[in-house]
């Protein structure tokens, strides 16, 4: 099984999304973890204002962080490799990084939910076709 390991700056929670400003990578990268782990990968998440032992007892992390400093941060590692440091990869980067095919969600396409949602039909191949209904 493919380990990714998150190494987050200090945040006021394990997700950081939490507080009046949240960034709003991290609602999107922690939506795109949970996916990860749906698709088989384990994932693990590490705060350093709450988890500062996994910093130190990992070799790579403390490593990184002697070099760097916590502009390293995040740090993501696959089966202890470094693969992103500094910034939140896409879920696209993520797939990449593990191995994982990116797979399109089952179920409804986002058309097919559109034209639910607004209660217009899908014609010639989209919303909108030659209906005029877009404009």
């Amino acid at each position: 099984m493919v380990v990714l390991q998150v190494f987050d700056p200090p945040m006021c929670c394990s997700t950081g999304v939490c507080g009046p400003q949240v960034n709003p990578v991290l609602p999107r990268f922690a939506a795109d973890l949970n996916w990860i782990q749906s698709q088989g990968v384990q994932v693990e998440r590490f705060n350093l204002a709450q988890d500062p032992d996994a910093f130190a007892k990992n070799p790579v992390v403390e490593q990184m962080l002697a070099k760097a400093g916590t502009e390293c941060l995040p740090l993501i590692l696959v089966d202890g490799h470094v693969v992103s440091q500094g910034v939140y990869p896409s879920r696209d980067e993520l797939t990449a990084f593990t191995g994982i095919a990116a797979r399109k969600p089952v179920g409804r396409s986002r058309t097919s939910f559109f034209n639910q949602v607004t209660g217009q039909q899908n014609r010639e191949g989209g919303c909108c076709g030659g209906s005029g209904c877009c404009g």
